[in-house]
This record gives structure tokens, C-alpha cells and sequence, in this order.
């Protein structure tokens, strides 16, 4: 499986949804009921939420990247919190970028580590804290987390694949969401619909009814040029590969062999030597996504493998460059305004 979510969950709804409905209204009404009645610790600074209605990746990572660089280019001191996946700390951990392990902290931590201050914990509120009070942050941005409801966030910005949207639009375990819409859109302040297609449009539509605005962005590769006309051997394990794959060729590359594996996947020895044999048998490069690379720089793969290892960063592009600082600003008078509430 090249996903968390199983792959009925982003096609019309089945069988298997109708069976697993009993199970998706229980967890819909405790959703729900968590998101209405949760008591949210309020931070002495700025909070704002990169979230998604849906499991699964959206892209969530570089725009919390894109809005870090653009509140440090606004004079703020930005923290990043994350949840991250699989790591080991049972306290809130400030991520060291040249020392922690992507097994211990996860592979998404590591990467905003490089452009803010990340604490990662279940624990939202005690990794504000660490925040605020250790590495002197006074803006955080959550990376994920919108249904923890454990810190009040002050604008909640709800990312949309545009090519996969909320899939079959049916609650886990029967679909990908996370809570029913209706639920979810009374905390949003607004959606940011990522990439080409039409699947969020529906989405976009009952946001609207519900006042809340709509922003459009994608994801640009950086240096993508160097790749062009070359042939390669591509895998990823991240949420969603295909869009890897796509973007790759956008760059103008040719992707022979693409190969998926699951989101935030640990490769192995036997899978990694495959990879270099195929590809060396086809006359093929490596390419793989920034978010793979970091797991293989910060685990035991050898210089053989990494040496042959090309990495597609990629950022996040607004279709109004101006959306960034708009969102920053909204998120900062939300915040004196409560500030003067208290």
C-alpha cells in the first residue's frame, strides 16, 4: 500500500464503506463531540494551524515551511509544532537537525527543523510552552493537530488536495476524514486548495456557504531544471507518490520506473540494494523526495547508495503571492483580540 489510507477510501463508496458505517458513526460522534467540548490551553502568542480535513498527506509540511520563512521574514521568531511519526520522546523534544535520528523524532520534524525551532509531541500545549519559554519563539504554527483541540489556535488554515479531496467523503474507518465537515468547518478559518484538478471544489463550495474564504497553491520544484531530459529510476514513501512522480516529470524528466512505498516507509538494506540494481541495470539515476532523503541521510544507509541519491525539493507557490502575509496578519489580530478578551 503506497498510503496509510486504504485505497477504497478515495473512490465511490462501496460495500466496504456501508459495512464500516456503524464504526464511522462512532467515531464521527466522538470526534465531534471532542472538537465542541475540548478545554484549549491559550498560548500567550500567536497560534496558527496547517490542518486537513482528511489522514493522509496533503502537502501540509511545505506550507508550514512557506508561512516559518515568511513570519521570520516579517520579524517574528517562529516555532513549529509537530506530532511526528513514530518518534520515541515521551516528553516534548526540541528537534536537533544534525544529531536526532528520523526513527526517534520522524522524517517531517527533521525537514522544518531547518527553518524553525520544532518541538515534537503529543502534547501540543507543553510543546508551546517549550516554545515560547526555551527557544523564544512568539509565533507558532502547528503542523497538523487542528483536531487535537488541545491549544486554542488562533486561524485555522485546512489544506485540500485538489486531486484527491475528501475522497469518498465517508468518516474513518469507512472514509479519510477526520470528522464530519459540518464539524470541522465551525473551527476553520479558511481552506488552501493544493494543486491542478477538481476534487476540492465541492469542499470549497460548503466552506464558502459557511463564509469561509478559499486560497490556491501548488508545489513548485526548486532547481528542477538540472533534471530535465534525464531518465530515472523514481520512489518515494510518502503519502500520496504519484504526485511525486508527476511533479518529476513536470521538471521535464523522464520517470522510467517509479516505484511507491508506504508514507513515512524505513527502507531496508535488501529494498535499497533492489533499488540501485534495477536502476543500474536500466541505465537509470535515483530520484526520490526531500522528505524520503532525510530518512535515508539520518539512518544507517551507507555513501554508496546516497552518493547516486538526486533529491526533488520542492516549495510551496501561492497563486497570490500576497496569501502568506494576508494569513500571518489575520492570524496576529485574532490573536490581540483575544488577548484583549481575557
Amino acid at each position: 500500500m503506497a498510503s496509510e489510507a486504504p485505497p477504497f477510501w478515495w473512490e465511490k463508496p462501496d460495500w466496504r464503506a456501508l459495512a464500516l458505517s456503524p464504526l464511522a458513526a462512532a467515531y464521527s460522534f466522538v470526534a465531534g463531540r471532542k472538537l465542541r467540548n475540548a478545554r484549549r490551553e491559550k498560548m500567550p502568542a500567536p497560534v496558527l494551524c496547517i490542518g486537513n480535513f482528511t489522514v493522509g498527506g496533503t502537502g501540509k509540511t511545505p506550507v508550514a515551511i512557506a508561512f516559518a520563512e515568511q513570519a521570520r521574514a516579517m520579524g517574528f521568531a517562529p516555532g513549529i509544532l509537530s506530532r511526528g511519526h513514530g518518534g520515541g520522546f515521551s516528553t516534548p523534544h526540541v528537534v536537533d537537525p544534525h544529531h536526532d535520528a528520523a526513527k526517534h523524532v520522524g522524517d517531517e520534524p527533521l525537514l522544518l527543523a531547518a527553518h524553525a525551532p520544532v518541538a515534537v509531541t503529543a502534547n501540543r500545549a507543553a510543546g508551546a510552552r517549550l516554545l515560547l519559554e526555551q527557544e523564544g519563539c512568539n509565533f507558532l504554527i502547528m503542523d497538523d493537530g487542528f483536531q487535537s483541540a488541545r491549544i486554542h489556535i488562533d486561524y485555522a488554515l485546512l489544506v485540500v488536495d485538489s486531486r484527491r479531496g475528501l475522497g469518498n467523503g465517508k468518516v474513518v474507518p469507512a472514509g479519510p476524514l477526520r470528522a464530519k465537515v459540518v464539524d470541522q468547518l465551525v473551527y476553520t478559518d479558511a481552506l488552501l486548495r493544493m494543486g491542478d484538478g477538481s476534487a476540492a471544489d465541492g469542499v470549497v463550495r460548503q466552506a464558502a456557504r459557511a463564509g469561509k474564504p478559499a486560497f490556491d497553491a501548488g508545489l513548485r520544484p526548486l532547481d528542477g531544471e538540472r533534471f530535465a531530459g534525464r531518465r530515472f529510476l523514481a520512489f518515494a514513501g510518502i503519502g500520496h507518490p504519484e504526485k511525486f512522480f508527476d511533479t518529476v516529470t513536470r521538471a521535464g524528466a523522464t520517470v522510467v520506473q517509479a516505484r511507491p512505498f508506504p508514507d513515512h516507509h524505513f527502507y531496508d538494506a535488501d529494498e535499497l540494494a533492489g533499488l540501485l540494481s534495477l536502476a543500474k541495470a536500466e541505465g537509470l539515476e535515483l530520484i526520490t523526495t526531500a522528505k524520503d532523503a532525510v530518512r535515508l541521510r539520518h539512518g544507517a544507509v551507507g555513501p554508496e547508495f546516497l552518493d547516486k541519491l538526486n533529491v526533488l525539493e520542492v516549495a510551496t507557490v501561492f497563486d497570490q503571492p500576497h496569501t502568506p502575509v494576508r494569513i500571518i496578519n489575520e492570524t496576529v489580530e485574532a490573536w490581540k483580540l483575544r488577548r484583549l478578551a481575557e
